[in-house]
């Protein structure tokens, strides 16, 4: 018989529905998981307010989601890992697996890439907001006693951390400046301590979010951006040393740069923020076209290093989270700031996800969804 189940499905803006889906058979090496606590992340946010997300539009009815964690409910017969009732962490790109990138490890940035939630693969790869789910074995990540599941649904954007620290391979004890006091900013900064012993400034034009990463330890000192909107090139770049400068003073010139919020005069800040040698770790996804001090870059042999989602990643988060991270990063307790409870709460949790502070004057920092 044929499985129903409840799914959130937007249709169009900030357009969503409660619908029911069939799931698809379960193969031999499929295993059925139901869903139970989502993160919504910017991605989806763009997806929830404009139908698109930058220069990908949505063009069917699209499902969000794919911060994720559940428990399996059934499995396929091939598969000997994992059985019912384990807690796994859902890691949703589903790459082809045959391709050049793929059999180097790289399959993150495989062409035939179909990732949940997401509208560039044609049909869209449906996402995660729904009662349960099917999907490939292969890309289900047990969770150890003590690693919770909302621990689960934080292990995506730690791998997104997590490889754009092993895309940087900068030296242990480095200095660090991240840009974006947002989660993955805040995890940039998180890993980049406790992993490489580093020395982290953050810095966001909100002067609550940079408290909060400071008075939790996500970073050892932080940096409070000026709202300013230059115009013209020449006043951009103005600006963006002026940024580089007040880095400076607080911690010098940096090792390495963590840029997550795609605004173009951070990531020119942090080209002139970063010392020779160094990297600027290009994370955020802003406008796609940005006119950048590249002889500033080239001449310095400061690399720019793209960083797209991660690879190989959520096993060694999940070591992370089971091995006392928590402990070594207390401020992990406080990342997720909001959490709405029912399918049926998904319309409420996007609009606050939204919202700078809550109706109480909480900071809005990670909204999660328990089914």
């Amino acid at each position: 018989m044929a499985t129903k189940v409840k799914t959130s499905v937007l249709h169009g803006a900030k357009d969503l529905r409660l619908e029911i889906r069939t799931l698809p058979p379960l193969s031999p090496s499929d295993v059925r998981i139901s869903v139970k606590t989502t993160g919504l992340c910017g991605s989806d946010l763009h997806y929830y307010n404009h139908f698109r997300n930058g220069d990908i539009l949505a063009r069917e009815p699209l499902t969000l989601g794919h911060e994720s964690a559940g428990i399996i409910t059934s499995v396929g017969s091939a598969i000997t890992n994992l059985a019912p009732g384990d807690k796994v962490a859902l890691e949703v790109g589903q790459p082809c697996e045959q391709c050049h990138l793929c059999l180097h490890g790289r399959y993150n940035i495989c062409p035939e890439m179909k990732f949940r939630s997401s509208a560039k693969a044609w049909p869209h790869a449906q996402g995660t907001l729904q009662e349960e789910i099917v999907h490939p074995g292969k890309w289900c990540h047990k969770l150890p006693e003590g690693v919770s599941l909302e621990d689960g649904a934080l292990v995506e954007p730690m791998a997104v951390a997590l490889h754009a620290l092993r895309r940087a391979r900068l030296e242990e004890g480095a200095k660090v400046l991240v840009f974006g006091a947002g989660t993955v900013g805040l995890l940039c900064a998180a890993l980049s301590k406790v992993v490489n012993k580093a020395k982290v400034v953050i810095a966001d034009i909100q002067e609550e979010r940079v408290n909060f990463a400071v008075e939790q330890g996500f970073a050892d000192e932080g940096l409070v951006v000026p709202r300013a909107r230059p115009v013209m090139i020449e006043e951009k770049l103005r600006f963006s040393k002026e940024v580089a400068e007040m880095v400076g003073e607080k911690i010098g010139l940096v090792g390495g740069t963590f840029e997550c919020t795609g605004v173009e005069s951070c990531l020119q800040a942090a080209i002139y923020a970063t010392a020779p040698g160094g990297k600027v770790m290009i994370i955020g996804m802003g406008n796609p076209v940005q006119t950048l001090p590249v002889s500033a870059a080239s001449i310095r042999e400061v690399d720019l290093v793209g960083v797209f989602r991660y690879a190989n990643a959520y096993p060694k988060v999940i070591e992370l989270l089971a091995d006392g991270l928590r402990s070594k990063l207390p401020g992990l307790n406080h990342l997720i700031t909001q959490r709405f409870t029912g399918i049926e709460s998904i319309p409420n949790a996007f609009e606050m996800a939204g919202r700078v502070k809550d109706d109480d004057g909480n900071l809005v920092i990670k909204v999660l969804v328990n089914m």
